[in-house]
């Protein structure tokens, strides 16, 4: 049975005993002891209708309408009633719902974009289901996804790119307040896509050449000349030239870059680099009138051109790398950055030193090789006669001859009119001679002495060590 008490301060709480037989506790704020009494009875009411499974009594029902949600909350937390079904309350929103419902909002996204939120829609659908409450999906949970997709056998690159997708998925539901905080915001899920330099490989020019020649047509020519010569990205910037992007008497390219486009650089000018020339001319020869796209055979930026090059490529007797078309555009910028300055080759190729640093450079065979034709120190070059500008007889020439030095004092040569020092071996007695010299004559006549080299403690220019 429910007892209500009321304390010295008004408060009134009341106690009863659970159908499972635990003590529960009800504290009601302050009000009078009646009321409190009152509640007791209605609580009396609730529990005899779960013991009996009879039906609760009308004026207990009436109650349970009337009070409000703060108090209906409280008889919730004990266990006496279910959740309060509320007419106007918001539906929960349920994962699969709300993940098309993002994409289609999305009109803004490219082909390309739209693919990856497709992907990482049906990775999470699949993980976690279509019917997963927005608000279950924990950071634990967004945790064991990451590790979900590790399991699958994907690239560390690829979960952290799937990743960043969820992460903004959930971030546009906490903005529209149907979640208060985005699992995959969590501290252990990252999200940033890094290079991966066990992937990296560097296309030689003699591989270059050999798939060149491979090509089947003078479409995929210009495909792979752009990719490895231009480093163009493959294919949203090979599909977006024309043939008016082409400058023939400037030798330029206007290289159009939907990726960054709404980073405010729609555009970006490179050279008309003569491994190119060759292939463009050749496919605008070829095409008829009023064409307007330099590649006309691919036009769906979804089209999958990877089959064709793997082909292309074990036609030249190659094995496919990695990245396939990322290499070749890698590949470029790391042979470009050894010729010309990072901000020069960055801007070229659409991107930022940091970007080029994490994605595209990384050190060749070639840069190895390098460093070992070139390891002579140069100290050892001028060590040889000829290297360091000595006459027939091994002597130096008078203008490259040390000037002697004692103690931080230089005597410095002078003409035939003055005192010339003869030889740049000098005994110390002949030395402190002239200093000596050198002091009587300025105190008998200065004005002379004035018009004569002096001898200057100045830091010496070169010394020579006597002992």
């Amino acid at each position: 049975m429910a007892s209500a008490t009321r304390n010295s301060k008004g408060f009134v709480r009341v106690v009863f005993t659970s159908l499972a037989g635990k003590r529960r506790t009800i504290y009601c704020g302050e009000m009078s002891l009646s009321n409190g009494k009152d509640i007791a009875q209605h609580v009396d009411a609730i529990l005899t209708s779960g013991r009996t499974r009879g039906t609760l009594a009308q004026r207990t029902a009436d109650w349970l309408g009337e009070i409000g949600d703060d108090f209906y909350e409280k008889l919730e937390r004990v266990g006496l009633v279910g959740p309060r079904e509320r007419e106007n309350a918001p539906a929960v929103a349920l994962l699969g719902k709300f993940l098309d419902s993002y994409i289609a909002k999305r009109v803004d996204a490219k082909p390309s974009s739209r693919l990856v939120f497709g992907r990482a829609r049906n990775h999470l659908v699949k993980y976690f289901g279509a019917d997963r409450p927005l608000n279950e999906i924990t950071e634990g949970a967004a945790e064991d996804f990451a590790l979900y997709l590790t399991g699958k056998g994907m690239a560390e690159a690829t979960v952290r790119k799937m990743c960043g997708v969820a992460r903004q998925f959930l971030k546009s539901a906490v903005k529209h307040k149907l979640i208060t905080t985005n699992p995959f915001d969590a501290e252990g899920i990252r999200t940033t896509v890094k290079g991966n330099a066990s992937r990296f490989r560097f296309i030689t020019a003699e591989e270059s050449d050999a798939v060149l020649q491979a090509c089947p047509d003078a479409q995929w020519r210009l495909i792979f000349s752009l990719s490895r010569w231009g480093g163009l990205r493959c294919p949203s910037e090979h599909l977006a030239l024309t043939l008016d992007h082409v400058d023939w008497a400037n030798d330029r390219i206007i290289v159009p870059q939907p990726k960054v486009a709404h980073h405010g650089t729609p555009e970006r000018v490179i050279p008309l680099f003569p491994e190119l020339r060759g292939p463009l001319m050749e496919v605008a020869e070829a095409a008829p009138p009023g064409t307007k796209w330099l590649i006309t055979r691919y036009r769906d930026a979804t089209a999958n051109m990877r089959t064709q090059f793997e082909r292309i490529i074990r036609k030249a007797g190659l094995t496919p790398w990695p990245r396939l078309f990322h290499n070749l555009r890698a590949t470029r910028q790391t042979e470009l950055s050894d010729r010309f300055p990072q901000h020069v080759v960055c801007q070229w190729l659409g991107n930022s030193e940091q970007v080029a640093g994490r994605h595209y450079l990384n050190t060749t065979t070639a840069h190895f090789s390098q460093a070992l034709e070139n390891d002579a120190p140069t100290t050892r070059k001028t060590t040889r006669a000829g290297a360091t500008g000595a006459g027939a007889d091994g002597r130096e020439p008078k203008s490259q001859q040390k000037t002697p030095c004692i103690q931080g004092v230089v005597v410095k040569q002078m003409d035939d009119t003055r005192l010339e020092l003869v030889t740049s071996t000098m005994s110390v007695s002949c030395i402190l001679g002239l200093i000596l010299r050198h002091f009587l004559v300025s105190c008998c006549n200065p004005e002379w002495f004035g018009k004569t080299q002096k001898v200057t403690t100045e830091e010496p220019e070169k010394c020579v060590n006597f002992r």
